[in-house]
């Protein structure tokens, strides 16, 4: 290449060596870079042929990229040489200052390798420093720092010259293979950087695209949907409302911002909206219209976020069911209500009298007043005598212990019974069984069809004849029983007086004036009894009045 004793050679190397090193940083991709390295070799370096092998993911060194013979260009391109035999290669022969130099003496040794390699035949050198086609150099690329990781290795053969390269032109390899170093990892850099603009181009055209998507999907769905913020102070306040909420609860979307759904909720509901779940949560609930109706919807929630860190929204599907649950209503309304009258048919009626009783029975009386007085000072109340029932009672009359071989009935107020001979001013609950008086004759004499309009008019007065919260049932048939709560044993007698004086007057069916008279029977529930003893003894007591009763005064038709 140069001999030491001319200064003007390597001047003229590093003006080259300064031109193919400005060029590597010309190169627009990683490809392009590579191909700049071999190429300045032969340029700027005095060498033949050039060969660059990068380092892969996996560790193993490719061929990527050849000059200065088209022929073993296509030979070794693209061929992968192992990591191992490459360290190998690293670690022979002679140490140039960072170069690695392997004498066509010792070389043998490699050509059964798979490190991909051209060479030829060649007589051995006449002089010292003659090159021999089998020699072999070596220029490793390192990275900047001080991890010094292994980027590459440039292989150089046939100096133009002949010989091999003195202290300066090794010096210029090594400077060529720092700065081609450099300008293979910035090349990998900006490959690196192109690759995540695109992909980062890529996602947020995705993202914009899940969010259009969303949007249309939010905005156009046929059933509610809501974003509402979670956290802070403004925890549940509405964020976004679709058409179909908004006209689901007519109601605009900018009016919608203003509410949460704890302030849209049925009152009776709340319970229910609090404890669904944020995520995953499910629940039935009426929700308050425009016009102050309510409206049956089923909510669904999810969680959302913005971004992976962001804020997360709960999202909630809207779904009205008012269709469902009036349907659902007027089923549970018919298994529980007589089809004709419209009354609660005797199971509602078992229902709602069962729920009143307890096994355990209760008395009233002096007795009692004094053991609430004893349970009031915090002394057992009943003596000896209650704590062999194994049971107390608080003096509101709320059980605070468990009935033994019952169920607790920490909350239940006991139904007590007035005493039928002394009014000492006790309230309880009122069973008034009735039973009518010549229906039988009205069925025989005109049909069914007047007969059941009898019955709907008598359903209809007895329900107008009784407070509200009290309940009129039909057992069947002529049957009917009144529950009515609060009352003494006169208010009873009044009431039974009041309910067949307005069941006597004449009742026009089809032009015809047809009467029935009433029969009543008044019995008294109590804890301690079953609900057929209540009504049992109703039933009995209605006999004894209807027994005792001229048949003028049952007479109708």
């Amino acid at each position: 290449m140069e001999t030491e004793s001319e200064p003007y050679v390597r001047l003229a190397t590093l003006r080259q060596l300064h031109q193919v090193v400005g060029e590597l940083n010309t190169a627009r991709s990683l490809a392009d870079t590579l191909q700049t390295v071999a190429d300045g070799v032969i340029a700027g370096l005095g060498y033949e042929l050039a060969c660059v092998n990068l380092v892969r993911p996996d560790g193993d060194l490719v061929v990527a990229a050849f000059a200065g013979n088209a022929a073993a260009e296509a030979l070794i391109t693209g061929r992968v040489g192992s990591r191992p035999s490459w360290e190998r290669r690293l670690s022979m022969g002679e140490d140039w200052d960072g170069l690695r130099f392997i004498p066509h003496t010792e070389g043998w040794v490699l050509l059964e390798d798979d490190v991909p390699q051209w060479y030829t035949e060649g007589p051995d050198p006449r002089f010292e420093d003659e090159w021999h086609p089998q020699d072999r150099l070596y220029a490793p690329m390192y990275s900047a720092g001080g991890t010094q990781e292994l980027l590459g290795v440039i292989s150089v053969d046939k100096p133009r010259n002949g010989r091999k390269p003195g202290a300066w032109g090794r010096e210029a390899l090594q400077m060529y293979a720092s700065q081609a170093a450099i300008a293979i990892s910035n090349a990998r850099l900006r490959a690196n950087m192109q690759r995540a603009l695109v992909r980062l181009e890529r996602e947020q055209q995705a993202l914009r695209a899940s969010e259009e998507s969303f949007r249309q999907a939010f905005e156009y769905a046929p059933s509610g949907m809501a974003i509402a913020e979670m956290g802070g102070d403004q925890h549940g306040r509405l964020l976004r409302t679709n058409d179909a909420l908004c006209r689901l609860l007519g109601r605009p979307a900018s009016v919608m911002r203003r509410y949460s759904f704890a302030d849209l909720v049925h009152p009776e509901d709340i319970g229910t909206l609090l404890r669904t779940s944020a995520e995953g949560g499910r629940a039935e609930l009426r929700l308050g219209r425009r016009d102050g109706t309510y409206v049956w919807v089923s909510l669904r929630n999810s969680v959302v976020a913005d971004t992976a860190d962001g804020p997360r929204f709960l999202l909630t599907h809207v779904e009205d069911i008012e269709d469902r649950k009036r349907h659902e209503l007027q089923l549970a309304h018919r298994a529980s209500h007589d089809a004709l009258t419209g009354l609660p048919n005797s199971a509602e009626l078992r229902a709602r009298l069962s729920a009143r009783l307890c096994p355990r029975p209760h008395s009233v009386g002096p007795a009692a007043a004094a053991e609430s007085l004893d349970a009031a000072y915090g002394r057992p109340p009943g003596g000896a005598e209650s704590e062999a029932h194994g049971h107390a009672f608080r003096a509101d009359g709320f059980d605070f212990e468990a009935v033994p071989g019952g169920g607790p009935y920490d909350h239940h107020v006991h139904t007590v019974a007035p005493d039928s001979e002394i009014d000492d001013g006790t309230k309880g609950l009122a069973v008034l069984f009735c039973d009518l008086d010549g229906f039988k004759s009205i069925n025989d004499r005109f049909g069914h069809h007047t007969g059941d309009a009898v019955l709907i008019e008598v359903a209809r007065r007895l329900t107008t004849g009784v407070r509200d919260g009290d309940t009129v049932a039909r057992l069947g048939g002529d049957e009917f029983v009144v529950l009515a709560d609060g009352l003494g044993a006169a208010d009873a007698a009044d009431l039974a007086v009041r309910l067949r004086n307005a069941i006597i007057p004449p009742i026009r069916v089809d032009g015809r004036a047809v009467r029935v008279g009433a029969s009543f029977g008044i019995g008294w529930a109590s804890c301690g009894m079953s609900v057929e003893e209540v009504l049992r003894s109703a039933d009995q007591r209605m006999y004894i009045e209807k027994r005792s009763r001229s048949k003028v005064h049952r007479r109708a038709g």
